[in-house]
């Protein structure tokens, strides 16, 4: 039966095992990564091992995250901060150094990273030289600064809460009470649809063991002032006081969660982002941040500030109804915008990409701005310079300041009076990126049409940086891209591309 009537030849258990392997790399990715979070009250990081396939379905160049596994988790350090309004960028060098050195990690085990900061951190004077810091380990470390809706994405994925909408096929509203404010988040059916915040939080002020007060930020005194109290740096505040600041700041927690906000002036004062909308029903809540952590009785040690006085007040709220809808706990606490570990999906993008100066490549960790609306079909230019400035306002990004990627899918006919109102719809919605001859103009797109539409953007619009237009891309809001040097003999350009991980839908309490 084994005659085949012509020479071949049998490999031997090695070369199968070899060849085995060689397909199963093909398919498959593992990667070390890095999450590093500097926060108003706290600082962290996490190591996770990723998994990596890729999709079967129509010769996908695609990768997909099919495990995570987190292999280190550090302990919490309260973010050191100076008298003179900066971050202790040597203690928490130390911290991080320490942190690798416990996990038996050096940074070049690592795939990838990244590097955020949130909140009162965000507000320091060398916040940014501290992301720095840590992304210059690396080139592949994503670094971003969070703004208040970029955090408020970030604690509703994080925690869990967009899951737990998904897996439930309800509204949930995420609240993420940090040290320096408190981020809401509305999560429908799995898509996150809207996200506010305000300046509430549990490290406002913090003391020394002498109970004796080292550290005031501002909303804090706004707060002490509606109730007719002075703070002073050295001085007690108390235990009456106290009581009265805290009750008054979760009565702000209160209006917001039940969007009755409008309501209380000191609301206003302390509004940082857009009201949420009062249209959609809620049908549970879900808590992260620092904050969290006492709510869900998970942590009992006072920090030395206001987080565990803040808790008990906002449990007690809760047991008298007044958010009456029902609790979920979500599981990720104080870790919920820790990022955990970067996500890669990796692509190629092919022969109808432009490139205006292909010298300019390679770019790393670029933000990707999607566009919701909709380019498949009938569209006005100005469809799509609104989403455009919608996607920016999410991202806590400004026009013509730093770099960026406009993502969109595209479809239907690729006449070439549609893609000139789509190239009209993005100049009229990045002028200042679009004027500025040292910012390239990035666009990502799924469907075949960049280089057409580079041509346009270049020749007929005459912007003044260069021009990068890939196609057969997907993304997504909240993704990081990198475009790798264009192939000689293909003329292909391979992209990275990576999201965050979240964690699984939690448990009701």
């Amino acid at each position: 039966m084994h005659d085949l009537g012509f020479e071949h030849l049998h490999m031997s258990p090695e070369e199968q095992s070899e060849l085995a392997e060689a397909i199963w790399e093909q398919d498959n990715v593992e990667l070390t990564t890095v999450g590093v979070d500097v926060g108003s009250s706290t600082s962290h990081l996490m190591f996770s091992k990723v998994h990596l396939q890729r999709l079967m379905e129509g010769l996908s160049s695609r990768f997909v995250v099919v495990n995570r596994e987190v292999i280190w988790r550090s302990p919490i350090l309260l973010t050191p901060y100076r008298s003179d309004y900066t971050i202790d960028a040597d203690e928490l060098s130390r911290f991080f150094n320490n942190a690798y050195s416990e996990a038996k990690l050096k940074p070049d085990d690592i795939d990838t990273g990244a590097v955020i900061l949130t909140g009162e951190a965000l507000k320091r004077n060398n916040a940014r030289a501290i992301a720095d810091l840590f992304a210059d380990k690396s080139g592949k470390f994503v670094c971003a600064s969070a703004g208040h809706h970029l955090e408020s994405l970030m604690a509703a994925n994080g925690s869990g809460a967009v899951a737990l909408s998904r897996k439930e096929n309800f509204t949930v509203l995420n609240i993420d009470v940090g040290g320096g404010t408190v981020k809401l988040a509305l999560c429908e059916k799995g898509k996150l649809t809207a996200t506010s915040a305000f300046a509430v939080g549990g490290r406002l002020i913090a003391f020394d063991g002498a109970s004796n007060m080292v550290r005031i930020e501002g909303p804090a005194e706004q707060v002490a002032k509606d109730l007719g109290i002075r703070l002073e740096i050295g001085k007690t505040l108390s235990v009456e006081n106290r009581k009265k600041i805290v009750t008054r700041m979760v009565e702000v927690v209160i209006a917001y969660a039940n969007r009755e906000a409008d309501n209380d002036p000191l609301c206003e004062e302390l509004r940082l982002t857009e009201h949420l909308p009062k249209e959609t029903e809620i049908n549970a809540i879900t808590f992260s941040g620092g904050v969290s952590e006492f709510i869900y009785g998970r942590e009992e040690n006072d920090r030395g500030d206001l987080g565990k006085s803040l808790a008990h007040e906002i449990r007690h709220a809760l047991g008298h109804k007044k958010i009456d809808k029902k609790v979920y706990d979500p599981g990720a606490g104080i870790r919920a915008t820790v990022v955990g570990a970067s996500q890669f999906t990796v692509q190629v993008s092919g022969n109808t990409i432009f490139i205006s100066n292909p010298k300019m490549l390679p770019v790393r960790n670029i933000p990707v701005a999607y566009l919701a609306c909709d380019v498949t079909g009938d569209f006005k230019r100005q469809d799509v310079s609104k989403a455009i400035a919608q996607a920016i306002e999410r991202l806590d990004m400004t026009d013509g300041e730093t770099e960026l990627a406009v993502a969109f899918r595209w479809g239907g006919d690729p006449l070439h009076s549609r893609l000139y109102e789509l190239a009209t719809g993005i100049c009229d919605g990045l002028p200042k990126t679009v004027s500025n001859a040292n910012i390239p103009l990035i666009i990502v797109m799924d469907g075949d049409a960049g280089r057409t539409l580079g041509n346009i953007l270049t020749k007929e619009l005459n912007v003044k940086g260069e021009v990068i237009s890939v196609d057969n891309v997907q993304l997504n809001d909240f993704d990081f891209i990198d475009i790798g040097e264009q192939m000689e003999t293909t003329q292909v350009v391979p992209l990275i591309i990576k999201s965050l991980l979240f964690s699984q839908p939690g448990r009701q309490v």
